[in-house]
């Protein structure tokens, strides 16, 4: 008996979409990343890219708990002198709500070049459009 190994060629790709309106910020990451990786195949395996493609839709209504929504904030720096940049949530989302989830999902996948290529497959969008009516996208039910 030996252990199988997925090979990237034979892995079969589906698309998935989440509505993200009134959902949990944490619990909607988990999901897209938990699909993005492959883990809810049989085929999974660690170290080879399984994962599904995940297209995440209405950024703009994710809800936190708690005083998260005036309390996070997110930081950059240029790595100039004063470069520092800081944000809190809601000021994040009025700006640019796209990047509360992928930043969210970013940080649930490996960090490193299989992480790189894995986050590729994910798509968010503000709105509830999206470009992706083509791949037949399957709704994920609701995140719990």
């Amino acid at each position: 008996m030996s252990t199988y190994s997925a090979k990237e060629t034979e892995v079969q790709r589906r698309w998935w979409v989440i509505d993200a309106t009134d959902q949990v910020l944490g619990r909607v990451a988990v999901k897209a990343a938990n699909l993005l990786r492959g883990k809810e195949k049989s085929m999974f395996t660690p170290h080879v890219d399984t994962g599904d493609f995940v297209v995440v839709i209405n950024a703009d209504k994710v809800r936190v708990t708690g005083k998260k929504e005036t309390a996070k904030t997110y930081m950059s720096f240029s790595g100039f002198v004063g470069g520092h940049k800081s944000e809190s949530f809601r000021q994040r989302r009025a700006r640019h709500p796209e990047l509360l989830i992928q930043g969210a999902v970013k940080g649930m996948i490996p960090h490193n070049r299989l992480g790189r290529s894995v986050i590729t497959k994910l798509k968010v969008y503000k709105g509830s459009e999206h470009p992706h009516a083509a791949q037949n996208p399957v709704p994920v039910s609701a995140v719990q």
